[in-house]
């Protein structure tokens, strides 16, 4: 079924709820990181030529359902306004007389934000009320936050039942990229996983076996895979509880005859903090009080070595503990072979979930790759196969182009 765009809709003069993800880090009451306010920009200004009434709907962190001046969205309407170079005002109302009153008054291409959806309890409830309460505000939603669309909340899912129901740029493009390079992708796919769990992974473990060629597994989840297979891991990350399902995913992959690499070589110290001495040992040498902080260099060239097979990749979580130097040294050199060969024109590179978009802007190779979800959740969601909530709401909606 198709999903609704802004190619289906008149939005002239027409007041246009917009959802997005302005879940941005403040530091002394100014935004730190602009990204996701930039990665809206295009759908706004679209809107704003098309001469629609924007109201702008977003929440920020977890006020716990209280009016948290910490989480006010104000300083985001400031950032706003610095990049869009026209006037965003700001509701310090979600809904209400006030916020009602700031719509009224708003005219074609101008742009109103409001306060924070989370102040209110019925968001994160999906509440039927709080939904039409915001639905009378607008006469059209628009969702442009894919990051969230994996939450069945208010401003996300419920509001559809209420006003013609639209995705915006943003989302339609996070749709067709996904779609395009893990459903129809040009082969060998390969994924790279990386974090700490296993028990957090294995879905997503499970979903790609179906669909990848090839796949190499680093970060906290190699120590259990390193332990399903007899090697003793120290103090590194392990769960020894999740031994059999860390089999099983081997065992499956070889029956579907995929490729995986695992570490050879780690390097270890015995604090992750840093600051003390470490080494590079083979994954027979580890000490009892060692841990696994980096993938070694030989996994790192057997990685290489893989990617440079592969067509189409995939890639979410570090290989080490990249916030500590110098356990960040594996990552980053597989972050900038793939933006090379991406570069190159050799290789799609398909990278998000967690805080691997940070990971890639810390390796300075962000712009390389072929597309970075900043979506987080709803990335991992939607590579595990399930609906998102958001997005079944808008393929749910009766359209006429």
């Amino acid at each position: 079924m198709k999903i609704p765009t802004l190619d289906h809709v008149d939005v002239k003069g027409k007041r246009v709820l917009l959802r997005v993800d302005f879940n941005v880090p403040l530091e002394h009451g100014k935004v730190g990181d602009t990204s996701r306010i930039t990665a809206a920009l295009p759908t706004i200004q679209e809107l704003q030529k098309k001469g629609a009434k924007i109201i702008i709907l977003s929440h920020l962190g977890r006020p716990k359902n209280s009016h948290n001046t910490a989480y006010s969205l104000k300083p985001v309407a400031v950032a706003l306004h610095h990049f869009l170079g026209t006037p965003v005002e700001f509701s310090p109302e979600t809904v209400g007389p006030k916020a009602q009153a700031l719509v009224d008054v708003l005219k074609p291409g101008h742009v109103l934000l409001l306060e924070n959806v989370r102040f209110h309890e019925g968001e994160e409830k999906n509440d039927p009320h709080f939904a039409k309460k915001l639905a009378e505000l607008g006469d059209i939603y628009v969702n442009d936050a894919f990051s969230v669309s994996h939450r069945a909340h208010a401003s996300v899912e419920g509001i559809t039942h209420y006003l013609p129901s639209y995705a915006g740029r943003l989302v339609e493009k996070e749709l067709q990229t996904l779609n395009k390079h893990l459903h129809h992708p040009e082969r060998p796919l390969m994924a790279i996983l990386g974090g700490a769990k296993i028990s957090t992974k294995l879905v997503l473990l499970k979903s790609l076996l179906e669909k990848v060629d090839l796949m190499a597994i680093g970060g906290g989840m190699a120590g259990t895979f390193l332990y399903a297979r007899g090697y003793e891991v120290g103090k590194s990350l392990c769960e020894p509880s999740m031994k059999l399902e860390a089999l099983d995913v081997l065992k499956e992959a070889k029956k579907r005859g995929i490729e995986v690499i695992l570490p050879v070589d780690v390097v270890v110290a015995t604090d992750s903090n840093g600051g003390v001495p470490y080494e590079t040992v083979s994954i027979d040498h580890i000490g009892p009080d060692q841990m696994i902080l980096d993938a070694g260099p030989k996994t790192v060239e057997r990685i290489l070595d893989m990617i440079d097979t592969a067509k189409t990749l995939v890639w979410n979580g570090p290989l080490g503990r990249v916030e500590v130097d110098p356990f960040d040294r594996g990552t980053t050199a597989i972050a900038k072979h793939i933006g090379a060969r991406t570069q190159a024109g050799k290789l799609s590179s398909i990278s998000g979930g967690g805080d691997t978009a940070a990971i890639l802007n810390q390796a300075g190779c962000f712009n390389e790759f072929t597309y970075v979800s900043m979506a987080g959740g709803a990335f991992l969601e939607w590579l595990e196969g399930h609906p998102l909530p958001g997005i079944e709401a808008l393929k749910a909606k009766h359209y006429s182009a």
